[in-house]
């Protein structure tokens, strides 16, 4: 092979070179820290503010609601603790296949006493059950509903509307992750019944350890990261300007192309479905992979095979870069817990593929291939 294939997309992104030429001026010249009155603070400052003014107009909602974070389990967990200690929250309701950062995040604050957890039961098509969301809501006040907007692992997505209409119909705050889709869906915030929202760049070809947490008007929440007023009070600490440069230019430059874009990834994931259907007996997806999934994941799994322990080794010999399930659980011997909440006692092998927007259809054709040849 004669180049690595990228199929990763949704641990993380590479950097748009759009994004690089918008981020090397600042980076060279605008060095001014953005909390100092004299001339060069008074240009970053300028800067900063211009580029959350981009994100606002880009999502719906004004630029008092957005606060820059460091990525999305920032964003996440000022959403979780601030809610639980702020505004009165004493039942926080999600699922069991919600990212870490908020799964762990609402353990430890029910471990703590702080909060009632209820993880909602997941269908057998790995969607969460809005019918139990409900009847939770009917019988408890004071509640936090923290769903995902897609799963990172196996790409389901959410009904927004209903979530967000249930919540409102029984007075209970809505935090939504959207760490997957951000960039990859539009977004009106000022029409939507979310509370708190969470982003972070590098998921949309923006740079790594900068994200964002949208909080809604009139949420009257306190930092979790003290030491400084930046971000109007609630996120201590010099603010990343680089990074919020590069990821506004990254959600300016998703949207601008977001028709093509999506049209493209969503043609690369058919023609994987496709291909393998085709070339490897037995194969199946995980979730629902040909319904209401994000277009840019597409979870695999594979028949029981003497290759499957070594699968994502294999691949990554051969030049192709995958992932088991979230990058954010690499290194853990304990597997993913969406899979073993979808199959605990599959002896399959999972593997997810994540499309991005400089894939080709070649990437996806030589990656078929190399699979039938251990499989077919």
């Amino acid at each position: 092979m004669d180049k690595r294939i990228y199929l990763d997309n949704a641990a993380t992104s590479p950097l748009d070179p759009e994004v690089i030429e918008a981020m090397i001026p600042v980076m060279r010249e605008h060095y001014g820290n953005p909390s100092s009155t004299h001339a060069h603070g008074r240009k970053a400052k300028g800067m900063l503010e211009e580029a959350r003014g981009t994100v606002a107009k880009l999502i719906g909602c004004s630029p008092a609601e957005i606060f820059f974070t460091s990525g999305g389990t920032e964003a996440d967990n000022l959403a979780l603790r601030s809610a639980v200690k702020d505004l009165g929250v004493k039942h926080i309701i999600s699922s069991p296949i919600e990212h870490h950062a908020v799964l762990h995040t609402a353990e430890e604050l029910a471990h703590a006493g702080l909060a009632e957890l209820h993880l909602l039961p997941i269908l057998p098509n790995g969607h969460v059950d809005l019918a139990a969301l409900e009847s939770i809501l009917q019988n408890h006040s004071n509640c936090l509903v923290s769903l995902m907007h897609a799963n990172n692992e196996i790409g389901n997505l959410l009904d927004l509307s209903r979530v967000s209409s249930l919540c409102q119909q029984y007075g209970a705050l809505f935090h939504c992750d959207t760490v997957q889709t951000m960039g990859h869906y539009p977004f009106n915030l000022a029409e939507m019944g979310i509370d708190f929202l969470a982003g972070a760049a590098h998921k949309f070809n923006g740079p790594k350890g900068v994200g964002f947490a949208y909080v809604r008007k009139g949420r009257k929440i306190s930092p979790q990261i003290t030491g400084g007023a930046q971000e109007r009070e609630l996120r201590g600490g010099t603010e990343n300007i680089y990074g919020a440069i590069g990821l506004a230019k990254a959600l300016e430059i998703s949207y601008r192309d977001l028709d093509h874009k999506s049209q493209h990834i969503e043609g690369l994931k058919s023609r994987m479905i496709q291909k393998l259907k085709s070339e490897i007996p037995g194969i199946a997806f995980n979730g629902d992979a040909e319904g209401n999934s994000l277009y840019t994941v597409l979870s695999v799994s594979f028949p029981a095979h003497e290759v499957g322990p070594m699968l994502l080794f294999n691949l990554d010999l051969a030049g192709i870069s995958a992932s088991g399930g979230s990058a954010c659980s690499a290194g853990s011997n304990a597997g993913s817990h969406v899979i073993r909440c979808l199959n605990p006692q599959t002896d399959r092998t999972t593997v997810r593929f994540s499309f991005g927007k400089f894939n080709t259809e070649n990437d996806i054709d030589a990656t078929v291939a190399k699979l039938k040849e251990w499989y077919a």
